[in-house]
């Protein structure tokens, strides 16, 4: 049967493919995350060419003339005793200033648990790739691919943000986003100086951290 369509003209309407899934489109992030982790990793477990580059660009960094006060101290940015404190704050926050009980929690339990996630996944990851320490105080020691003073900051500081941005407004927001961004590229930066990680090291612990935060900011979204 024919139909005419909205201009009066015969034909019949051909089936329109749908749009792609929201969560499918969403999965991209995550995805793209675990597979540069991955190449990462096997670089680093291989031996292949990514690392002499990594090693060059962490003696380069070791070198600078960051002063070594001000390394440790970014670097100490990454400690538990530092991170947890932030993120604490904003669960606290998050849950208080929820407006509806049954929107309270989903957020910071995602929170809460990707941060307990970080030991999980990074402690048997350091022990399984075995990645020699760079030149300096821990140089004897193995085990340093991801590092877990970078998961810990990405994770601490990113998940607060996540909890954080939907109380602020305008510029704030952005504010916020600039100044996590900051103290992890610090925190990674002050690793690297104070000859405690490699790059890659780094690099490998934003990379997976990345797809926790993914996780915490889909529960945010989903729960308002």
């Amino acid at each position: 049967m024919r139909h005419t369509d909205r201009h009066a003209g015969p034909g019949t309407t051909p089936p329109v493919p749908g749009p792609p899934s929201v969560f499918l489109r969403a999965l991209a992030l995550p995805t793209v995350l675990l597979v540069i982790f991955a190449l990462c990793a096997w670089q680093v477990a291989a031996h292949g060419p990514l690392l002499t580059l990594d090693e060059r660009l962490g003696r380069a960094i070791a070198g600078s003339p960051l002063p070594s006060p001000v390394a440790e101290f970014l670097a100490d940015l990454g400690n538990t005793a530092v991170a947890l404190p932030v993120l604490g704050v904003a669960l606290a926050c998050a849950a208080w200033r929820s407006p509806a009980a049954a929107r309270r929690w989903p957020g910071p339990l995602a929170a809460t648990l990707a941060m307990a996630a970080v030991p999980a996944l990074v402690a048997p990851l350091k022990a399984l790739i075995d990645r020699p320490g760079p030149p300096g105080p821990l140089a004897d020691e193995t085990g340093f691919f991801p590092s877990g003073h970078a998961a810990t900051a990405a994770v601490a500081y990113g998940a607060a943000a996540v909890l954080l941005l939907p109380l602020l407004r305008g510029g704030l927001r952005g504010w916020l986003i600039g100044v996590v961004v900051l103290l992890n590229l610090a925190v990674g930066v002050g690793l690297v100086r104070r000859a405690y990680h490699w790059p890659l090291d780094v690099a490998g612990s934003w990379c997976l951290c990345g797809c926790l935060l993914w996780a915490v900011l889909r529960v945010r979204q989903q729960t308002g």
